[in-house]
């Protein structure tokens, strides 16, 4: 996980779904620090993200992970597979719902934050974590979602490509809730950070409790006493120590009387070391799975052309646009089969400008089929001009290449005869006189001099650079 979306992740998720929907002010951490300041804007209609927002959020980036180098900004999935990775077996009409709302929910969600790039200066970036959305549904807005695009923020990308991230333990945090989840990710990060690999046994964490509920837990509340502060985050704490990441906690007040409250120390556990050495010392950042090019195949670049289609019918941007049906979809797929993802906007716009001319009303994208044939005749058209033409320019080229060589090679022969010995120019201007003999007047004069030029420079001709040498030059 890329290291500040993890930091942003604390603040972004509220883990009390009841609380997230009436959570819509802005959320504002390390005011006054340049490098680590972050504000958090909630959609005002959805509020802040929920715990299955929270949920998805760690599936679709372990997804993203998966796909390896390079650095994808698009994770593709299906129904079955965001099933699986959050835990649904069965996958209905309300299941849907919930991950439409879920998704949308981090997608409306603005971020400001800070990026520090490589001369060690700091830029500001404000965006969404889920920039765009693209959903399938088999046909009404009441249909289940079958697949969806996600594309990941750039300054994400951009900070992954710079190798700025934290490798983390999915299977573990598969078993964990999500409170569980947001505890372990921040206590990984911050024991990597400190762990030296000689400093093992006396490694300890501490951080102020009521600063874990606001920057790692979303905002969580607050409470006074210790045995409702053990209740709320001590089971999750202890599940980290018998998944062996922690080898204990301990919660104490704190030592500072002006501030009060209660601080956590944390103690890594054997799991800890083993994930460490693991992720950093071996390098092995667990298996990667080559599955970004069959997905974008199958679900990615269908939907794009699905949506693209829509767009182009309704005169809607994308992001107004709720979702394609699965019938398009399938269209898609059919007409990618037949025509490269590069060359859709052009068929699109081939395609319904045909159908305008016939007055035909186009409603889905099957319309479209029976302008393959004649969009791909048109394009073997075009490309065989477009073939002769650049033949044509390429002779055109060479010739006015040659024409500049001859140029060159007259300059050069004209200035080496300058230089000869009176024997040696008479020598070359009677071998000039014999291949002008039988002209007269000014066209005489020209091809004499044009003679000379050529007899000294075969005469001198390693005086002159070749034709490929002074080409190379130029």
């Amino acid at each position: 996980m890329e290291s500040t979306l993890l930091r942003i992740a604390g603040a972004l998720f509220c883990h009390d779904q009841k609380s997230a929907v009436t959570r819509t002010a802005e959320i504002e951490l390390n005011s006054g620090i340049v490098d680590k300041h972050i504000v958090i804007r909630p959609d005002p209609k959805l509020g802040q993200p929920g715990p299955l927002a929270h949920k998805i959020f760690v599936a679709l980036i372990k997804k993203h992970s998966d796909y390896g180098k390079p650095v994808r900004s698009e994770i593709h999935f299906t129904k079955r597979e965001i099933g699986r990775l959050i835990g649904r077996k069965d996958w209905g009409g309300r299941d849907s719902e919930q991950l439409s709302r879920a998704l949308h929910e981090i997608h409306y969600t603005f971020v400001k934050t800070h990026f520090k790039k490589p001369g060690g200066t700091f830029q500001e970036h404000s965006f969404t974590v889920f920039p765009e959305i693209l959903i399938e549904r088999r046909e009404f807005p009441s249909d289940p979602i079958e697949a969806c695009t996600i594309t990941l923020a750039a300054p994400i990308v951009r900070s992954l490509e710079d190798e700025h991230f934290t490798c983390l333990n999915h299977a573990l945090m598969q078993r964990l809730g999500t409170v569980g989840q947001a505890l372990y990710m921040r206590i990984f990060f911050h024991f990597a950070n400190l762990y030296t690999g000689a400093n093992g046994s006396h490694l300890e964490f501490v951080k102020r409790y009521d600063d874990i509920c606001a920057e790692w837990l979303g905002g969580l509340t607050v409470l006074r006493y210790e045995s409702d502060i053990r209740r709320q985050i001590g089971t999750h704490l202890t599940q980290l120590v018998e998944e062996g990441v922690l080898a204990s906690f301990t919660l104490a007040k704190a030592k500072s009387k002006s501030q009060g409250g209660w601080v956590v120390s944390f103690r890594p556990g054997n799991t800890f070391f083993e994930d460490y050495a693991r992720f950093y010392r071996r390098q092995q950042a667990g298996r990667v799975e080559a599955q970004f090019e069959p997905q974008q195949k199958e679900v990615g670049e269908p939907l794009k052309l699905a949506y693209l289609f829509a767009e182009k019918r309704t005169g809607q941007p994308a992001a107004s646009i709720a979702y394609v049906n699965s019938k398009d979809v399938e269209t898609a797929k059919d007409i990618l089969a037949e025509i490269p993802f590069d060359d859709a906007t052009r068929f699109l716009d081939f395609a319904l400008a045909a159908a305008a001319a016939t007055r035909f009303d186009v409603q889905t994208l099957g319309g479209l089929r029976q302008y393959i044939a004649p969009y791909m005749a048109r394009q073997a058209t075009d490309q065989a001009a477009a073939a002769r033409e650049a033949a044509r320019r390429q002779r055109d080229d060479e010739e006015r290449q040659r024409y500049a060589y001859e140029s060159y090679r007259r300059n050069e022969a004209n200035a080496i005869f300058a230089t000869l010995a009176a024997p040696e120019q008479t020598e070359i201007e009677e071998i000039a006189r014999k291949g002008t003999a039988g002209l007269r007047g000014s066209l005489q004069k020209m091809m004499f001099e044009f003679k000379r030029a050529d007899a000294t420079a075969q005469r001198y001709s390693d005086r002159i650079a070749p034709f490929e040498q002074w080409l190379a030059g130029r």
